[in-house]
């Protein structure tokens, strides 16, 4: 009896100890003052930094929502800039907090780095971006052809799957960033680029004549690009998972920047667990219980992040389609808060 007594407190503290073990990153953050975001090197619309260094795009601004919500301040992070092949050492090393960088959720990644996906922040699919003049409207036509594409990406090995699943032939040039691919396309040196449509959108709006160039409607592959944590710590993961989640419910509730005042007296149960009024689901979280009302009002919802980066009111105007929310014919959806 003695000994299975002893052995359930031993178990008890090693649980107790693990849970403190997994739970360092909020601490790390708090104490430190501000978050550490990885993003990418520059790609508009996403994450990418203008002549006065201030960052802008989706995946900076859910970085501004997760300080949003720790700190009621969006503006205390540092952006680290990682290329798509250091970006999940720069993870596993500790070097960043999160990894905000239009990083596509595969279960490779998961099982063989020790990170894991919080949420799917945008639904992408490679494509591919060709001249007008080269008078093709179709993927199935650039059999022989040379494609530019990044390394360190699932780009490339979707694009072998590809040409190998149609019995094709084709030439790539491989470059470490997703610009020198560009400049390669943009000499004459390849006669296609591929990577993410959302990508193909950004990149094209750099080119002198984006007019002079098409973005091919075949999508062959499904990128559902996340934000990454790594699997060490629940409560982090936690906290990165429903804040996405929470822009998304906040956009099918209807509650935005532009009435969220509004919402803080809303009678309806939905809006009130999510704004905090009931309920406490933030202290659960580590956060205060408005954590996602600081978000909406400081950042926005899915559906504004959305519109003033790459949607209707930003320079790509790339269509919700998929990313739409599951009730208005696209697949984006969130668990409920309650």
């Amino acid at each position: 009896m003695k000994l299975l007594k002893n052995t359930l407190v031993a178990l008890a503290l090693f649980v107790i100890a693990s849970s403190v073990a997994s739970a360092q990153t909020l601490k790390t953050v708090r104490d430190r003052g501000h978050l550490v975001c990885g993003v990418s090197e520059g790609l508009p619309g996403f994450s990418a930094k203008d002549e006065k260094g201030q960052w802008s795009g989706l995946d900076v601004d859910f970085c501004r929502a997760l300080s949003a919500a720790i700190f009621n301040d969006p503006t205390k992070v540092e952006y680290v800039s990682l290329s798509a092949d250091d970006r999940f050492a720069a993870l596993q090393s500790k070097k960043i907090d999160v990894l905000s960088r239009n990083s596509t959720w595969t279960m490779g990644r998961e099982t063989d780095l020790d990170v894991i996906f919080a949420a799917v922040a945008y639904y992408d699919g490679q494509g591919f971006m060709v001249r007008r003049t080269l008078n093709i409207d179709s993927a199935l036509q650039l059999a022989d052809k040379s494609i530019c594409v990044q390394s360190g990406t699932t780009t490339e090995l979707n694009l072998a799957d590809y040409f190998r699943n149609n019995l094709l032939t084709y030439k790539t040039m491989i470059f470490s960033s997703a610009a020198d691919a560009l400049k390669a396309y943009e000499s004459d040196r390849c006669e296609a680029l591929t990577s993410d449509v959302s990508q193909l959108y950004a990149l094209r709006s750099e080119l002198a004549t984006p007019r002079d160039h098409i973005i091919l409607p075949d999508i062959i592959s499904k990128e559902p690009l996340a934000p990454v944590v790594r699997q060490d710590d629940f409560q982090w993961l936690n906290i990165v998972k429903w804040t996405q989640f929470a822009m998304i419910d906040a956009d099918e509730l209807g509650v935005g920047q532009s009435n969220i005042d509004e919402a803080m007296k809303s009678q309806k149960p939905s809006i009130r667990r999510l704004v905090g009024l009931d309920e406490s689901f933030g202290q659960k979280l580590g956060l205060t219980n408005d954590w996602a009302a600081r978000v909406i009002r400081l950042v926005g919802n899915y559906g504004d992040v959305y519109d003033r980066n790459v949607g209707a009111s930003s320079k790509l105007g790339i269509p919700r389609g998929l990313n739409s929310l599951w009730d208005r014919g696209g697949i984006q959806y969130a668990p409920p808060i309650r």
